[in-house]
């Protein structure tokens, strides 16, 4: 039987009458973990933030200077710290926020990404979804607040621009991308015999043996089709997103809150809701239960692991890092940050079936699960209208089209975008002032789609 609710003394009523400053604290882990391809309305024409070119934080002065002046600072425990514009810097910065622990490139060289720069690129052009005017890919940068954007094809760049935040040796928040990071080393593990999908959650980990997590199967979690009693509305103040926002919480908590005080704590305290398998839901809580498997299965964190079997052996050029909870565990839902190149080369690693330099670093089965896809009818009960045909397998979300293309996807517009038959991949970081895709998805997926589909041709006409 699932457990009980825990009493929590500030209970999520009360916090949604606490100060701005209040709920904010507590909202990091809600904000980093949106649903990569939540419903939002657009901006409408009254309230419309600025422009990319007038939101950039070098030009509003986001902490610059030594130090920076009294109104230009930016602290974790500003009630606004994380909101549009001042999110487009701290898109860059988290680890001067907050804990961090660190994922190595180790000590050996960085594996070389050749470049021919293709200039013709900028001038592409394509409709966004639902409009009858043309855009150029140029003109999708700035509409979508873009960090920077990489473009590989077959391993070469061809494409790659920075802006606002990010240049080429920076580091930027992943956002939900994390998910299918985490999902991509589930998948590893369940390739190689290590973790048993057919197994319930709750005889991995006892401690879940009472929650609704503990009937589950790991492949209902990697697929997001567990029946959990928790909803990430985040206006609703009585969604459970807040509960688990507190718990992951670095800050010292409330007066009065007696609520868990970590990201697996919470897990021991999430409810049932329906039957698991039959309809795919998008929880960020999922992801921090199959991080939990993967560090009682293998005795190492998300962050080991990664760095361990993937980070370097890729030939990353960068050290990446995940936020932490206040136990230190890596938020596996939504922690991950990177530098753009980087992440790149995971995407690389994908399409080349897990092989770097002809040595196997993933299971070509695992990355083959993955682009099969899910279950499109249980895919479907979740109402992403954007994303009609599409599925979600292993944290990804596989698009079903006639290239095979396959994406992690973040709020605020991360993305990583793989396309197998074009043999393209695409890697951005974005600082968009509409966190759900709902509000970039138009313009985003038609314009990699565009890219994508040109390249594939232009090596057909050479």
């Amino acid at each position: 039987m699932p457990v009980s609710r825990p009493r929590i003394a500030l209970s999520r009523a009360r916090l949604s009458q606490a100060s701005p400053r209040a709920r904010l604290a507590v909202a990091l882990v809600a904000m980093l973990a949106l649903p990569g391809a939540t419903t939002a309305a657009p901006v409408s024409p009254a309230s419309s933030p600025l422009s990319a070119e007038a939101s950039d934080p070098k030009l509003l002065g986001w902490m610059q200077g030594a130090p920076p002046p009294e109104d230009k600072r930016i602290r974790y425990t500003d009630d606004d710290y994380f909101s549009f514009p001042k999110l487009r810097w701290t898109a860059c910065h988290f680890r001067q926020l907050m804990p961090t622990v660190g994922v190595s490139r180790g000590a050996g060289a960085a594996r070389a990404l050749p470049r021919r720069l293709d200039a013709a690129i900028d001038a592409l052009s394509f409709t966004p979804t639902g409009s009858s005017t043309g855009m150029t890919w140029a003109q999708s940068l700035s509409a979508n607040y873009t960090d920077g954007i990489v473009v590989l094809h077959d391993g070469v760049v061809v494409y790659e621009r920075y802006s606002g935040c990010l240049d080429e040796q920076g580091q930027h928040g992943a956002m939900s991308v994390t998910k299918s990071i985490t999902g991509l080393l589930g998948e590893m593990l369940v390739a190689e015999g290590v973790i048993d999908e057919t197994q319930r959650v709750g005889a991995i980990i006892p401690e879940l043996k009472d929650s609704a997590f503990g009937d589950a199967t790991v492949k209902q979690v990697l697929e997001m089709t567990t029946a959990l009693r928790y909803s990430e509305d985040y206006a609703d103040p009585n969604a459970e997103v807040w509960a688990y926002a507190a718990a992951g919480s670095t800050l010292p908590p409330p007066a009065g809150y007696t609520g868990p005080r970590s990201y697996y704590d919470y897990l021991k305290t999430v409810q049932k809701q329906g039957r698991h398998g039959e309809a795919f839901g998008y929880k960020t809580i999922n992801t921090d239960a199959l991080g939990w498997i993967i560090a009682r299965r293998t005795g190492q964190s998300v962050a080991q692991l990664l760095q361990s079997r993937i980070w370097q052996r890729i030939g990353a050029e960068q050290d990446a890092y995940y936020t932490v909870d206040s136990t230190g565990t890596p938020f596996a839902g939504g922690g991950f940050n990177a530098g753009l190149r980087d992440l790149a080369r995971v995407g690389q690693l994908l399409l080349d079936e897990g092989k770097v330099d002809g040595q196997t670093v993933v299971p070509a089965a695992a990355i083959d699960r993955i682009r099969a896809g899910g279950n499109t009818q249980a895919f479907a009960k979740a109402g992403y209208p954007q994303l009609s045909g599409w599925s979600y397998r292993g944290m990804w979300w596989i698009s079903h089209n006639d290239h095979g293309a396959y994406m992690a996807r973040g709020v605020h517009g991360q993305a990583l975008y793989i396309d197998p038959t074009a043999r393209v991949v695409i890697a951005r970081f974005g600082s968009h002032p509409v966190a759900g895709n709902s509000a970039n998805d138009p313009t985003t997926l038609p314009a990699f789609d565009a890219v994508a589909r040109y390249l594939m041709e232009r090596d057909r006409g050479q």
